[in-house]
């Protein structure tokens, strides 16, 4: 079972390739609807409705070697495995925006899997590029924005291994909160109801 993160890197990868010197990539977890959504924007070049189409083919390439070897058509096809979609939107000249859907709890949906270091080498291309990171888990959000750490360095590239090691950790701890922000609610609600469902059956009794 492939990492959703590694399907993300494909897309930013294109981008990069696309021309785009910004990237946004939005995750939403909302285990109420029990959906899950990945959308990722960029500034790149963008596509005719044609050039979309063969995006989405899984034997067009306009690649000599593939970088990561996964491709769009393979995140396509691992949203409709888990009930959900992935569409495309772009325009020649106004960037391209991707958007995938997943039934959350579906059994075959991959785990999200390690988003700093893909936010990360994506950040360690050539050519330089930005990215905003933002990740919500029903209602409570995580936000990272390259742009900034850009202005606080100044001069010192991403590629110095403090700054590296400071990108991973400040995403892998951001991402650790929301996950014990979401099981701390679980257990609460857990809690509370085993409470009330006590009070009802004394009130009862």
């Amino acid at each position: 079972m492939e990492e959703l993160s590694l399907h993300i890197l494909d897309a930013l990868v294109n981008a990069v390739e696309a021309g785009a010197s910004r990237m946004t990539v939005l995750v939403e977890e909302d285990t109420r609807a029990d959906r899950l959504r990945i959308e990722i924007t960029d500034n790149g070049r963008g596509m005719t409705q044609d050039m979309v189409a063969k995006v989405l083919d899984p034997f067009y390439t306009t690649r000599k070697t593939r970088h990561v070897g996964l491709g769009i058509p393979l995140f396509e096809a691992a949203a409709r495995q888990c009930e959900g979609a992935l569409t495309i939107r772009s325009e020649a000249g106004k960037g391209t925006e991707l958007l995938a859907t997943f039934r959350l709890s579906h059994v075959d949906r991959a785990p999200l899997g390690d988003m700093a270091s893909t936010i990360l080498a994506v950040l360690l291309s050539e050519r330089q590029v930005d990215m905003e990171y933002v990740h919500r888990v029903d209602g409570r959000t995580f936000q990272f924005d390259s742009t900034e750490i850009r202005k606080e360095l100044g001069t010192i590239p991403f590629s110095h291994p403090r700054v590296r090691n400071f990108i991973l950790s400040f995403i892998r701890e951001g991402e650790a909160k929301l996950r014990q922000g979401s099981l701390e609610e679980k257990i609460t609600g857990a809690i509370e109801g085993e409470v009330e469902g006590k009070e009802r059956s004394e009130w009862r009794g």
